[in-house]
């Protein structure tokens, strides 16, 4: 191990049960407060030696941790507000599939992970851009380049699969 290493172990072992403690009792539930704890050292890491040089290193710990919580308690609330609005929504009649419905679909699972993730949001769910930004965690020109790629796939697929 390196000298870096070595310092920054120390620095961890020092600091860290004063930490997990503080984040412990600001947030209330010890697991969460652990992964966001490490959290918060993994991003001293890798500003390493700046963090030492903060003014009050125990301080911006706390604070990134508390932060990542707050983040993820966000993102739960945002999944459970999806999942309310789309179980309050009256059942839509699908008709049934037509034939050609199994070459897109066929085409769409090819598609990369976020490709499919999008197109199944865009065109199943009819989630606005936005709304696919917010969901995935992603930007909306993400979410658009995505897309955009996705239906150019498609086409190409499906072009492939008419002239077989």
């Amino acid at each position: 191990m390196s000298s870096k290493d070595d310092d920054f172990a120390g620095w961890y072992v020092a600091l860290r049960p004063r930490v997990l403690r503080a984040v412990t009792i600001a947030v209330g539930d010890r697991d969460l407060a652990e992964e966001a704890t490490a959290e918060a050292f993994a991003r001293a890491l890798a500003r390493w030696p700046a963090a030492t040089a903060l003014d009050a290193p125990v301080t911006w710990l706390v604070t990134v941790a508390v932060n990542e919580v707050r983040s993820r308690w966000r993102r739960a609330r945002l999944e459970r507000r999806h999942l309310h609005r789309i179980a309050a929504e009256p059942e839509r009649h699908t008709p049934a599939a037509e034939p050609r419905d199994d070459a897109l679909w066929t085409a769409v699972a090819a598609l990369p992970e976020r490709g499919r993730q999008v197109v199944a949001l865009r065109y199943v769910l009819d989630l606005t851009e936005p709304e696919i930004a917010t969901a995935l965690g992603i930007s909306r020109g993400t979410v658009a380049s995505t897309l955009s790629r996705a239906r150019q796939q498609l086409a190409a697929a499906l072009t492939r699969e008419e002239s077989q």
